[in-house]
């Protein structure tokens, strides 16, 4: 059986999890209740394999698993919502639609529209005032003020705002980076670059301390953090810009913490959330009694009680797939954002220019991170953050930002070719 016809297998088995899971659902509890979820799942199968044919025949794309991947864990999300939140099982599947239509638009557009690099400082303009945008107009929902209200829509700009992050960095990185290697000063065991060349990473470090202090958004401060440092590692190789941006977050977290109240509150419940486990640790504690009960095995699905964890079809989505299918259930979806960045790291290492390998690389870090700030929150490795599983969680915002993530993984995929270096 040749490549393409495995990808294809594999979709199909994602489209059947999802049926067998809205079967379970229908079986447990009244069928009547899941005939339009039944409907739509049905409509956006269909359309996930015409889109993946489409990918194929038409050769927009050189890696075949990606997006039967990305299904896996849209099929989850949706038999989870379908299990948590019945009301919005279908407006998920409806997102998951519109984000399969992006997607095919993002890889004809990326084609078309590379020469945006050219005008790196524009499009880092552009990234600033989009970050910026819910720190002047935000909404507080649930805690964070990361929302922008849009008539009856609410949109997360963070959530677009991590695409033009890595586009930006990937201009000016491939642009800047013998600069950054070379003109170097040494500071004691630093190795630094003159500031006019530091400067717009040191741009980004204080917007995601800004984001921390002001938006109440640690998961958002820390995955653009994150991204930035990685990336600009992976471009020059210096440790020094590692220690440099570690340094500058500390000491902008111990100034936090000594002067915001809210942020003293969330390190404190993540050093210690059983002072007040009824109060503002009840959610990280029923995340903790959730995966602790499921154990091994889980409790089966459907047979747990996740909606005792408020916000559960969101941040803590994960904590549900532990109750209900334990700690192997967890390890499958662990598993599968390894492989997911393990492919994407294949897309980018087959790139000749320095630009579309950071592109690639970046676009593919930015998932694994926002999966591992997520689940290092809900398990208490790191503080609680408020960002969303990628394509599992509930969310419009996370799930059309991330078709568009992967339109461009695609579409550079079938830019490139391995050149001798292996196969997809």
């Amino acid at each position: 059986m040749n490549s393409r016809m495995q990808s294809a297998a594999l979709l199909l088995i994602d489209i059947g999890i999802m049926f067998i899971g809205l079967g379970i659902l229908a079986l447990k509890t009244y069928p009547e209740v899941l005939l339009e979820p039944f409907a739509w799942a049905a409509g956006a199968s269909a359309m996930a394999i015409l889109v993946h044919s489409y990918i194929l025949k038409k050769g927009l794309a050189a890696d075949k698993w990606i997006f039967p991947i990305v299904m896996f864990f849209s099929s989850l999300g949706i038999i989870m919502l379908a299990r948590l939140k019945p009301v919005l099982c279908v407006p998920q599947l409806r997102w998951l639609m519109i984000g399969m239509a992006v997607m095919l638009v993002t890889i004809h557009l990326a084609r078309k529209f590379s020469d945006i690099f050219q005008y790196q400082y524009i499009l880092g303009l552009v990234t600033i005032a989009v970050l910026c945008l819910s720190l002047v107009f935000g909404t507080e929902i649930g805690g964070s003020k990361n929302w922008l209200v849009l008539g009856p829509f609410q949109v997360q700009p963070s959530e677009f705002g991590k695409i033009l992050l890595v586009l930006f960095l990937s201009a000016y990185l491939a642009d800047h980076k013998d600069m950054m290697m070379s003109a170097t000063k040494k500071i004691g065991i630093l190795e630094v670059p003159p500031l006019r060349f530091i400067a717009p990473l040191l741009c980004i470090w204080g917007i995601a301390i800004l984001m921390f202090v002001v938006q109440r958004d640690l998961g958002s401060a820390l995955l653009f953090f994150c991204m930035a440092v990685s990336m600009t590692y992976m471009a020059t190789g210096n440790k020094s810009y590692v220690l440099i941006a570690v340094g500058f977050f500390s000491i902008g977290a111990l100034i936090s913490y000594a002067l915001f109240s809210h942020v003293q509150v969330r390190f404190n419940i993540w050093l210690d959330p059983w002072v007040d486990p009824s109060g503002q640790a009840y959610q990280l504690v029923q995340s903790l009694f959730a995966l602790g009960s499921g154990g091994v095995w889980g409790a089966g699905f459907g047979n747990g009680h996740p909606g005792l964890i408020p916000e559960v079809h969101t941040d803590f989505i994960f904590s549900a797939i532990g109750e209900e299918l334990g700690l192997l259930g967890c390890f499958a979806v662990m598993l599968a954002y390894v492989l997911f960045f393990y492919r994407g790291m294949k897309i980018a290492f087959s790139c000749q220019r320095d630009l579309d390998i950071l592109t690639a690389a970046g676009l593919s870090l930015a998932f694994l991170l926002q999966a591992f700030i997520i689940i290092a929150g809900v398990t208490r490795f790191l503080p609680l953050t408020g960002i969303t599983l990628p394509f599992v969680s509930y969310g419009g915002s996370s799930m059309v930002s991330g078709f568009i993530m992967l339109g461009m993984l695609l579409a550079i995929s079938a830019k490139e070719k391995y050149n001798g270096k292996g196969k997809y």
